[in-house]
């Protein structure tokens, strides 16, 4: 086992509570892909039933790993979480491995990708920004008022969080109470106002039938009948949209030196966090289906569903209302993974695996230097990334890291039986496992369905092999 830092708890400060820990979990779960990936999931699987399946399986198997990820930071309440997790239940060059990804695409991606929408949607109010306003051509590059803006929020929000921990927290809880309430507020209003009862009995009509669902040239409507291997990919392609939406309540593990009584309260922020986002999720796909036609969520324009949603409850103001909570979610939602990802640079860099000005902690008690290395690669990428891109990228690496993590239970269960566990997972061994069966089984639907984009946040991971042996060369 490697060793742990010791001056790590006195180093941090531990000035968050159950509500700053689980408002990190809400917060960094809900960004814009609840009022986008509906449309996606809808024309891949072709009705109301498989729609909220997708939905549901998303959250069920994410409480579940959450749950068992209670038991890990119980053990572990150190900075870096998953990363230290990794290091003690197999070794420092799996640790790498994540940490490395981490860096090169999961969080850095996911920022930027959140960044981009968050451009996307403000330029409903501000038309200068749009992604159509292209004020730089070289061919190969172009530079929109949509990527200038998305660089912009990242930068702002990594100075705000290289002043202390303490303007982070106040950001994010105020952030995601009030996406919290508008979310709330307008399923609410959706199912108060919008719904109609002819357009939900329409939608379930054919609840389970399973298809596949196009418009040709003419814009006619094309459906095909899935069974098999054909549906197996098609919840492939669906799942990616909906795990990529649910993802990040890991992030409140990376902060763990900073949350009171972390034993307890890393599990409880877990389990609350993502439960909160799980009933949100399902219930705003249920008032999309009691107000929105099922072609019209499927072949929203842009995938937006949210916005056509929005446009039936409210008129024409509907748009703008959409805009203003996905830029309140979204701005929200950067700032808890900018918050939470520089930590495990930390830990990398305590174990002399990464730039070793990562891990020293500035004089607001946070790293500072890794805050901005994670700051310039996300900016990169945001200039020469795209959303779906990034998204399906990130998803695979997210997968592989879930399972190893989970299986890592196992493994500290076997090795360590007498350590203390504050915390157990819930539903051991069934759960933990039925969880690592799903991922495992998706993950190989996506190299076979999605496989450009799972073969490159492969292709990353794997990278990450002869960057973890020039790191312990020159240490």
């Amino acid at each position: 086992m490697s060793s742990i830092n010791q001056n790590e708890t006195a180093s941090f400060k531990p000035s968050l509570g159950l509500l700053d820990a689980t408002m990190i979990v809400a917060g960094s779960m809900i960004g814009s892909g609840i009022f986008i990936v509906s449309s996606e999931i809808a024309r891949s699987v072709g009705s109301a039933g498989w729609l909220m399946a997708m939905w549901i399986l998303t959250g069920v198997v994410t409480l579940i790993a959450a749950l068992s990820y209670g038991e890990l930071s119980g053990m572990f309440p150190k900075a870096g979480g998953q990363y230290v997790y990794l290091r003690e239940a197999y070794n420092p060059f799996i640790a790498f491995l994540f940490g490395w990804t981490q860096f090169g695409v999961i969080q850095t991606g996911t920022i930027a990708a959140v960044a981009v929408a968050f451009a996307k949607y403000t330029a409903y109010l501000w038309p200068a920004v749009s992604e159509n306003n292209i004020l730089l051509d070289l061919g190969w590059l172009k530079i929109t008022g949509a990527q200038l803006l998305a660089v912009a929020s990242v930068i702002l929000l990594t100075f705000i969080n290289t002043r202390g921990v303490k303007n982070g927290k106040i950001i994010q809880t105020v952030f995601t109470i009030t996406k919290l309430a508008s979310l709330f507020g307008l399923i609410i209003f959706g199912l108060l106002l919008g719904a109609k009862a002819e357009i939900w009995n329409a939608n379930w009509e054919n609840a389970w039938t399973a298809q596949s669902m196009s418009l040709d040239s003419a814009g006619q409507l094309t459906t095909a009948a899935l069974g098999g291997l054909a549906l197996l990919g098609a919840i492939s392609v669906s799942m990616k949209g909906s795990l990529f939406s649910s993802d990040a309540w890991n992030n409140v593990t990376f902060i763990a030196a900073e949350i009171k009584n972390p034993n307890k309260n890393i599990g409880r922020a877990l389990f609350l966090g993502t439960l909160i986002v799980t009933i949100i999720y399902v219930a705003a796909n249920l008032m999309y289906l009691a107000v929105v036609p099922f072609n019209e969520i499927a072949f929203a324009p842009l995938d937006r569903v949210g916005v056509v949603a929005a446009e039936r409850i409210f008129g024409g103001v509907g748009p703008h209302v959409i805009a203003i909570m996905i830029m309140i979610s979204t701005f929200g939602c950067n700032n808890g993974l900018i918050l939470s990802g520089a930590r495990i640079y930390y830990t990398m860099a305590e174990d002399k695996l990464f730039f070793k000005k990562a891990g020293v902690l500035n004089k607001y008690s946070v790293p500072a230097f890794g805050l901005w290395v994670q700051c310039i690669w996300t900016c990169l990428l945001c200039l020469t990334g795209r959303y779906g891109d990034l998204l399906a990228m990130v998803i695979f690496g997210v997968l592989v890291f879930y399972i190893l993590t989970i299986a890592g239970i196992f493994i500290l269960r076997k090795r360590q039986p007498n350590a203390p566990r504050p915390y157990k997972a819930f539903g051991y061994p069934v759960l933990p496992a039925l969880y690592i069966g799903v991922a495992f089984s998706l993950a190989v639907l996506l190299l076979v369905f999605e496989s450009n984009f799972a073969l490159a946040g492969l292709g990353i991971i794997l990278i990450g092999i002869p960057l973890y042996f020039i790191a312990k060369k020159s240490s």
